[in-house]
């Protein structure tokens, strides 16, 4: 083999022999001088970061995403101004609750998180393939993951725990619905739409601001799987997805989404017939209609999985200018937590990683901290403001102002109509579909411990429909509660 590399140290050293430790002798022991072995030991006790708390089986490739409608009447965001437009981007799906060795075809959400590349920096749209999440407020959040995740005693998957909260949640029951349909278990990643299920804010170049929801379409079709093929996928082939997506791009068959967007107008969200910033309802399409902003292909495999796919990291404060964040509570705590949780994963510095470190030029005066891979700022001023000609600020990425009003209090959202969009989605799907909605929920159920926590889950089912609630209530053998 002709450019033979030379197998060499971590520190370039090459090595000699890698098959047989340094001994005293044919029998030994080991000596502790051999630094190539215990280099190499001591890396690989330490070669699997902290699996993410949520979101830890996923898989990811990269692409571009291109203008097709230029809406910079809405935002001076660069990415999206100027059809033909084209900037790279980074997208990782992945199930929400399931471990990292999960199967892929289980029910459960996916996650849908894009990184755009842009001239401005990097911007991160980090949602799920579903429009609504089970909460609206992150304060639930890590009791909500705790009941998806083991129980601390038998450590196995707690059905009773999942039902006692959802039904304790009834803002829950929107995207419970979503999830025990059919798209509960997509057939693949590409078969799937995605959302960025937040209200967020756009600004334009003259400081006028707009409410903006992002939809993913994807162009393949929305495909689910049967639920009995699903389980013997499961057992076949656990990482059904990764397989399909990292083959589908290999041959060729790029997959691709078109993005789109709704638009409501600033005063609207005090006059609105539900709050907009409730991550738990959808807007109406019919009141704020789709606009087509841009189309989004995979193209490209990642070279290495660990380096790539594992270490990516998103979070939903990835703003550029033209973008901001809106009051959605849920969205607000997510801000911190999920810069928080890669500090902790990967490291202070997980930003330089390529696969998230951003293709526009980078100023700051953060500096050390573990695996600092570049120059760590060299010898250039390290604070601001300054008088050495150091970075500045700028005033066209200066947040647009917004009025503020109230008590500083723990005020919850003021609508608690949890039903009415629920039982709306219960009255669009087929008869077919609502029978098989119907048996997921009660087999779902049926291991549930408690009676009282199937009755309360019930009474809400109802409310959404009675149809709905009164066709669990009998496949599981119990009365509508009275109340309902």
């Amino acid at each position: 083999m002709t450019n033979q590399k030379n197998l060499t140290t971590s520190w370039g050293a090459p090595v000699g022999d890698n098959q047989n430790s340094i001994t005293a002798g044919q029998r030994g022991p080991v000596l502790i001088q051999d630094v190539h072995l215990l280099e190499k030991l001591a890396h690989f006790n330490r070669e699997r970061v902290p699996e993410r708390v949520v979101h830890a089986k996923g898989g990811g490739a990269f692409g571009t995403f291109t203008v097709t409608n230029d809406l910079s009447k809405y935002t001076k965001a660069k990415l999206f101004n100027g059809v033909g437009k084209e900037t790279d981007m980074f997208i990782r799906f992945s199930s929400v609750a399931g471990e990292l060795g999960s199967s892929d075809t289980v029910r459960d959400p996916r996650g849908f998180a894009v990184k755009f590349y842009t001239e401005e920096g990097n911007y991160d749209i980090v949602g799920n393939n579903t429009p609504v999440f089970f909460i609206r407020d992150a304060i639930k959040f890590p009791d909500f993951i705790h009941t998806q995740k083991r129980d601390p005693r038998t450590h196995l998957k707690n059905p009773t725990a999942v039902w006692d909260f959802w039904s304790h949640s009834p803002e829950s029951l929107h995207q419970v619905t979503i999830l025990m349909s059919d798209r509960g278990i997509p057939a693949t990643w590409r078969h799937t739409h995605g959302y960025g299920s937040h209200t967020f804010k756009w600004v334009n170049a003259d400081g006028q601001a707009v409410w903006v929801k992002y939809h993913f379409r994807t162009e393949q079709g929305v495909k689910n799987l049967d639920v009995d093929l699903a389980a013997k996928i499961a057992g076949e082939n656990p990482d059904y997805y990764i397989d399909d997506l990292f083959n589908a791009i290999e041959k060729g068959d790029f997959p691709a989404w078109k993005l789109y967007v709704q638009i409501m107008p600033i005063e609207d969200a005090d006059t609105y017939r539900f709050d907009p910033f409730d991550v738990t309802k959808v807007w109406s399409q019919k009141d704020y209609p789709l606009i087509e902003l841009g189309r989004m292909e995979l193209n490209r495999n990642p070279e290495n999985y660990f380096a790539e796919v594992e270490q990516a990291t998103f979070s939903p404060g990835t703003f550029v200018p033209g973008v901001e964040a809106s009051p959605d509570k849920m969205l607000q705590g997510r801000l911190f937590a999920y810069g928080d949780a890669h500090r902790y994963r990967v490291g202070a510095n997980h930003n330089l990683l390529p696969v998230n470190r951003p293709k526009a030029e980078v100023n700051n005066n953060q500096r050390d901290g573990f695996m600092r891979a570049d120059d760590n700022g060299g010898r250039s001023v390290y604070y601001e403001p300054n008088s050495f000609g150091g970075p500045t600020e700028s005033q066209e990425a200066r947040l647009t102002p917004f009025d503020i009003s109230g008590q500083a209090a723990q005020v919850a959202y003021n609508s608690d109509d949890h039903y009415t969009q629920a039982g709306d989605l219960y009255r669009l799907l087929s008869p077919e579909e609502r029978t098989r909605l119907v048996a997921n929920i009660v087999g779902a159920m049926e291991p549930v411990e408690l009676e009282e926590i199937k009755l309360r889950q019930i009474s809400h089912f109802y409310k959404a429909d009675p149809e709905y609630g009164t066709r669990i209530a009998e496949g599981l053998g119990l009365a509508v509660p009275q109340e309902a």
